[in-house]
């Protein structure tokens, strides 16, 4: 019985082990009995175990095996002493006296989950690069990755579905890694992209001379993916005529060339992929019933982003390290843009996010972004913008840059020191004025135009702040801070 699970049964008492082998074996269930002085020998050399029953009052040395072997679950049954072992988490449930059917077999489905949820040594060490674009905590994303890790290694036909950009390629190509078939080749193939009247070819190849233009003998994807896994990504926008090829293939694995009539054995296993609801695309005629139940063996649903928001922060740090590995840039996210983010209903998903996130490097690359710095269809929530201020000289000097950035000069107005000479009267494009010959207090004069423009900008807008400021082309807070610099008096605030 290689694969079956077994069930070993301890008891120092010979009655009561000859009660639960009686018991098991009326259940059909594998087992193997033996004495407490003979468990752990037994445990060594017995594979594929499903749980070890302890019955009786077990002694010391049976309890600390059940403290040091974590991978089994374990039965009680008719423990007197069991303080020692009362905490222990691999012991799933305590049979009660006497044994039942329902029970028993209620016992042994918690034994089962109990192995398909244990973290496996081979996951551990391949998660991070096989289960690469399915990070997350999220329960969705924990039961999408256990039900490739199930189907993986078997030959069933796998059918992915869930929205555009959830990442069910990622699905199939983690399919193939994970399956016996991860030494052979790996062939997608979008069958929405294709025309009609050339999937076949795509699909099954041509002979020489099948058509117009077939100057040669080509290969399908089919023969492509010998030994290896075909994806057919968008499968429901395939043309009936292909469905009734697809199925037969499905059914006889085997295929001909167009054109040719020699029968190709097709070894490949078929990971086929939708958006579409194809059971109602069965109801209107548009794909085939037989084709969809020999496709969906084993569906797996990708979950969308807004099913699963908590898996945000683990998704943006994965995508920003893979970016950084390809282009060598990098950016990074405070709380609250991760927080805003997660608030977004994202449509596109986590091809969305992704894209977001290239845009935010070529902007913002190895920079801090705020909410402030998103998309205005990204920003969710309210967060303060920070706006710094500046000392007075800086300011004075970005006051000079913007009163002369409007003049205009001919090359006649500078002389050979690289001076402006104002003999020639510059003609103003956006200030008006002209150098007196006696001088001025620049500073001075330039104050006196700033506080004549603002108390223009305060009147306009009959005191107003955030209107002056705007119409100012600064900042409200930047206006109100050289409002107190000059005492100048508002009637209404913003």
């Amino acid at each position: 019985m290689q694969g079956q699970k077994q069930i070993i049964v301890a008891d120092s008492d010979a009655v009561r082990l000859h009660q639960l082998e009686t018991v098991l074996a009326f259940i059909g269930e594998h087992y193997i009995a033996c004495k407490y002085e003979d468990l752990p020998a037994t445990l060594q050399k017995t594979e594929n175990i499903l749980t070890v029953i302890v019955a009786g009052n077990a002694p010391a040395p049976v309890l600390e095996l059940v403290q040091k072997n974590p991978k089994f679950p374990f039965l009680t049954h008719d423990l007197l002493d069991q303080h020692s072992i009362k905490n222990c988490v691999n012991i799933v449930g305590d049979l009660s006296v006497p044994l039942n059917y329902a029970q028993l077999t209620e016992m042994i489905h918690h034994c089962h989950q109990y192995h398909n949820k244990l973290p496996s040594k081979s996951s551990k060490g391949s998660q991070q690069t096989l289960f690469r674009s399915l990070v997350g905590v999220s329960q969705p994303m924990q039961q999408v990755r256990f039900l490739i890790e199930q189907v993986a290694k078997t030959a069933a036909n796998v059918l992915v579905l869930g929205e555009s950009g959830t990442g069910k390629e990622v699905v199939a190509r983690n399919i193939h890694n994970l399956s016996d078939r991860n030494k052979g080749p790996f062939v997608p193939v979008n069958c929405g992209a294709i025309p009609g009247e050339l999937l076949e070819s795509e699909l099954f190849g041509h002979e020489k001379g099948a058509f117009t233009g077939a100057i040669s003998s080509r290969k399908g994807r089919f023969e492509l993916a010998e030994g290896g896994t075909l994806f057919l990504d968008e499968i429901g926008d395939m043309p009936q005529p292909m469905q009734v090829k697809l199925l037969r293939v499905l059914q006889e694995r085997t295929f001909e060339r167009v054109g040719g009539s020699k029968s190709i054995k097709a070894n490949v296993r078929i990971v086929a992929a939708t958006h579409q609801n194809l059971e109602d695309m069965i109801k209107t005629g548009d794909f085939r019933e037989d084709l969809f139940y020999r496709l969906n063996v084993f569906p797996i649903e990708t979950p969308s982003l807004r099913e699963r928001k908590e898996d945000i922060p683990l998704l943006l740090q994965e995508l920003v390290s893979r970016f950084e590995a390809e282009q060598g840039r990098t950016v990074r996210f405070t709380e609250k843009a991760i927080e805003s983010l997660m608030e977004h209903p994202w449509s596109g998903n986590v091809r969305e996010l992704s894209n977001l996130i290239e845009r935010m490097i070529i902007m913002y690359g190895e920079q801090v972004v705020n909410v402030s710095e998103l998309p205005h269809k990204y920003q969710h929530i309210d967060a303060d913008e920070y706006q710094p201020e500046y000392p007075e000289e800086l300011q004075e000097k970005e006051a000079i840059n913007e009163l002369f950035a409007g003049f205009e000069y001919s090359d006649d107005d500078v002389d050979d020191d690289f001076n402006v000479g104002f003999e020639d009267e510059p003609q103003p494009t956006s200030h008006s004025g002209h150098l007196p010959a006696e001088g001025i207090n620049l500073k001075e004069h330039l104050a006196e135009l700033e506080v004549s423009l603002i108390n223009q900008a305060l009147e306009k807008h009959e005191g107003v702040v955030a209107r002056a400021a705007e119409l100012l082309g600064m900042r409200r807070t930047t206006l109100v801070e050289k409002m107190r610099k000059y005492d100048i008096q508002k009637d209404k605030d913003a």
